[in-house]
């Protein structure tokens, strides 16, 4: 369960997308409808409530969207980030005046929605992944813009974030040995002499036992066994268990609900899935006036 809170680097990327979002939102007049139709002096309370199943992400998004909307809004949750809902569980109220509230209430909501899609779907891939030690970890397949507070999300939901960007970690793709001729083991040795590279982990993606080899001669911090049968990657645990241990073997690929307790079965240390970030559909999340 995630503590709520945001690193300073997810708080800026919050407070980016939120001053992006209200100009969306406000353009240059305002909320028209709520300035024309309710007095200034009215002052609100209103509930941020679960219409379904899932686990609530975001709080602190929210919480932000109110203050930046109006320093007179107080925003208070009910849970932590992480936390299982129900139909009707109250995540959070805000009080104080209504003009807005209502100012807040789509921004706040979209924020909301979006990112307990996230770890809602997250802790559905890590539910089935069963009783294995494997960890569900997310990609780089994120929404522009959003892409740490989707993995804050991620976290929200049980899993573990990869790398973040393509600067803070070493991940060698089959694009990347074609460019070597298929040379695994001169891109491995190429990354880790790079300057700057010096105590980053190395992780190399193959597609056949094959390469798998090289990886493991070279020991390659971690090995990315893409689109593998189970038989595959149960040969590849049993590989790496004889040559290289210290190998952390990450499965990827025809990663779903349905194959995901499998795959984890073969012994794997890690399984990356795109899906928790690029098709997670939005949690049904509601604000209810509370007068």
């Amino acid at each position: 369960m995630s503590s709520s809170s945001l690193t300073a680097a997810e708080a800026d990327a919050a407070d980016a997308l939120i001053r992006l979002a209200l100009a969306e939102d406000f353009g240059t007049t305002g909320d028209r409808t709520s300035l024309a139709t309710i007095p200034e002096a009215t002052r609100a309370r209103a509930a941020f409530v679960a219409r379904t199943t899932g686990v609530v992400a975001g709080l602190p998004v929210a919480d932000r969207v109110c203050r930046t909307v109006s320093a007179d809004l107080t925003f208070t949750p009910a849970v932590p980030d992480g936390t299982a809902t129900g139909r009707g569980t109250v995540l959070a109220t805000v009080s104080g005046p209504l003009q807005a509230i209502l100012a807040a209430e789509r921004t706040a909501l979209n924020f909301l929605q979006r990112l307990s899609g996230v770890a809602s779907l997250t802790r559905r891939f890590v539910d089935a992944a069963h009783s294995s030690t494997a960890k569900v970890l997310d990609t780089r397949k994120t929404t522009p813009g959003w892409r740490l507070l989707e993995k804050y999300a991620v976290r929200a939901g049980g899993g573990t974030n990869h790398r973040i960007g393509l600067y803070d970690g070493i991940l060698i793709k089959d694009n990347h040995i074609a460019g070597l001729n298929g040379d695994v083991r001169k891109s491995v040795e190429a990354a880790r002499t790079y300057p700057g590279n010096a105590g980053l982990p190395v992780e190399v993606e193959v597609d056949t036992l094959e390469q798998l080899e090289h990886a493991l001669a070279v020991k390659a911090d971690i090995v990315l066994l893409d689109n593998m049968s189970l038989d595959q990657l149960r040969a590849a645990v049993n590989r790496r268990n004889e040559v290289s241990p210290a190998t952390l073997l990450e499965a990827s690929g025809n990663v779903n609900l349905t194959t995901i307790r499998d795959i984890a079965a073969t012994g794997v240390d890690r399984i990356s899935v795109g899906a928790v970030t690029h098709s997670a559909p939005a949690l049904d999340i509601g604000l209810d006036y509370a007068a």
